[in-house]
């Protein structure tokens, strides 16, 4: 395709783009509901990162207790609003918190707290990590009686660290879409403002965390699910190397998967918190990752790349090509050199970034026919789009619309496929080496608004291009645009170098002002 006929279909997406708000602005616009203000004087301490809330406990400057009460309070205070509570476990985890502040006031040798360096500290989980005794309904109307039997071994890890589950959170129906609804549980908001999405598959963990209502938030990540909803709600989120956190209790998974594009990672406030408890779920592979290495920033080298050419996503938005740029100046000026000043950099791959996520999919365990039916037989998307059209489906219109996709719709060339991603790795990571990292758009748009991803179904694809290299990836906070919705950027590394990442976002979270909260503190 000539660039003439490429600049026309983007002005004529990006005008399909701008309608498709102005369309859905006027039924979601006037639908914002405000957050509650965050009382400092009952609940500052929801204002700190975990890190520094474990230290204050272990010092006996803070009680788990009235820790735990308090993310208790405000998540009753915010979640009429934001709905992203699927189950709390509320008084069992008050009652495992006086456990802690006795066996604290008992006195424990500094050894034991090194084995706990979460002890006392609350989390929240989505509902698709198995948490025993809790539902594990994974959004299906046909698993809505079904509980956990066990822990999966990243809650287990969490649990053997101190900390102490409070809620399992909301989740898309599969996991397998950009917002954050199902059947059971219904539709999670963003806290910024509830007309929009949170995005999905970890919306709820985002949107607690911009409301300050959780301290951890254990996410996961097999295309943006982590990443995308940090976005949406201006919060930081990591993704680490796949294959260094265990996925047993991850949907159906066993931990026994090979080369799964699939990470658990973690939502948060505080960039701070995000290696600690990385360390802690990667359990004895958490050395790979090379957390505690010592980076110099101005060794670092950047890359950048602007936007994609791939006529599947929408076209990157003003303010976040913005916020790019702004990035860059500020690396820039840091760097002083012209030999170490960002770089732009681009490969054909990202030309089709869905469809190359889209094959390596068909590699992952998880067969979506299957699950639909709770692994009792195999759905059928024309048969589902039947019912629903009559109103008889117990599934979501997009879990219906990927099923159609799966078995209708032409598979991507394998050979293809894998062949333009091993030259996008060697190339890539040839250059990035082990102090080198990419900048990367996070998304076309800040926070769309609900149910306009219909019209745009390949707008994560900045994230899934991501997971395709299976290589670690930070996104990082810039503060809000016009409309105070989120800006950010992605900070990408090569395979095992998770520290040079949060190290970039560090400095930007200094440089850029962190994660950006959606209440008022008062």
């Amino acid at each position: 395709m000539n660039k003439t006929w490429r600049a026309v279909i983007l002005y004529v997406r990006l005008i399909f783009d701008l309608a498709v708000d102005g369309i859905f602005s006027l039924f979601w616009h006037r639908r914002n509901k405000t957050i509650p203000p965050l009382d400092l004087k009952k609940h500052a301490v929801l204002t700190e990162s975990a890190t520094a809330l474990a230290k204050k406990i272990r010092q006996k400057e803070l009680k788990s207790e009235d820790l735990v009460r308090a993310v208790v309070e405000r998540i009753k205070e915010v979640n009429p609003i934001i709905n992203a509570i699927a189950v709390g476990r509320y008084d069992a985890a008050i009652a495992e918190a006086k456990e802690v502040d006795a066996l604290i006031a008992n006195g424990l040798p500094d050894a034991e707290f090194d084995k706990k360096p979460l002890l006392g500290v609350p989390f929240t989980t989505k509902e698709s990590q198995a948490v025993e005794g809790m539902p594990f309904t994974l959004g299906l109307l046909s698993r809505r009686h079904v509980l956990a039997t066990e822990d999966s071994e990243a809650i287990k890890r969490l649990k053997d660290a101190g900390g102490i589950v409070v809620a399992c959170t909301n989740l898309p129906e599969l996991l397998v879409w950009q917002e954050t609804r199902n059947p059971l549980y219904g539709q999670t908001n963003n806290p910024h403002h509830t007309g929009r999405t949170t995005g999905g598959s970890s919306g709820a963990e985002a949107a607690l965390t911009a409301s300050c209502a959780t301290v951890v938030s254990l996410c996961s990540d097999v295309g943006g699910s982590t990443r995308m909803p940090a976005f949406y709600c201006g919060m930081f989120g990591h993704h680490p190397t796949p294959g260094t956190t265990d996925c047993r209790g991850v949907l159906f998974r066993n931990g026994e998967e090979k080369d799964s594009m699939l990470a658990l990672g973690f939502i948060s406030k505080h960039v701070e918190d995000l290696g600690p408890l990385t360390k802690i779920i990667a359990g004895d592979k958490a050395p790979l990752l090379k957390l505690d290495r010592e980076i110099n920033f101005k060794d670092i080298k950047f890359y950048y790349m602007e936007k994609s050419k791939d006529l599947s996503v929408s076209t990157i938005r003003a303010d976040l090509r913005g916020a790019m740029k702004r990035v860059i100046t500020r690396i820039s000026q840091q760097t002083m050199s012209t030999e170490t000043a960002p770089q732009p950099y681009y490969h054909k791959a990202f030309n089709h970034m869905y469809s190359i996520w889209k094959h390596w999919m068909t590699k992952e365990p998880e067969d979506l026919a299957t699950l639909c039916t709770n692994n009792k037989g195999s759905a059928n998307g024309i048969v589902e789009l039947l019912k629903k059209m009559v109103g008889l489906s117990r599934h979501c219109l997009f879990t219906v619309v990927r099923l159609l996709e799966h078995q209708y719709l032409p598979k991507v060339d394998a050979e293809w496929a894998e062949k333009i991603t091993k030259e996008l790795k060697e190339d890539l990571f040839s250059k990035l080496g082990d102090n080198g990292v990419l900048l990367m758009p996070s998304g076309p748009q800040p926070a769309p608004y609900h149910y306009s991803c219909f019209l745009r179904p390949y707008n994560f694809s900045y994230w899934a291009i991501v997971n395709t290299l299976k290589c670690p990836a930070t996104q990082v906070p810039l503060g809000v645009n016009a409309q105070g919705l989120p800006l950010g950027i992605q900070v990408v590394a090569a395979p095992y170098n998770d520290a040079l990442c949060l190290k970039v976002a560090e400095y930007l979270s200094k440089e850029f002002g962190g994660a950006v909260v959606a209440c008022k503190y008062k």
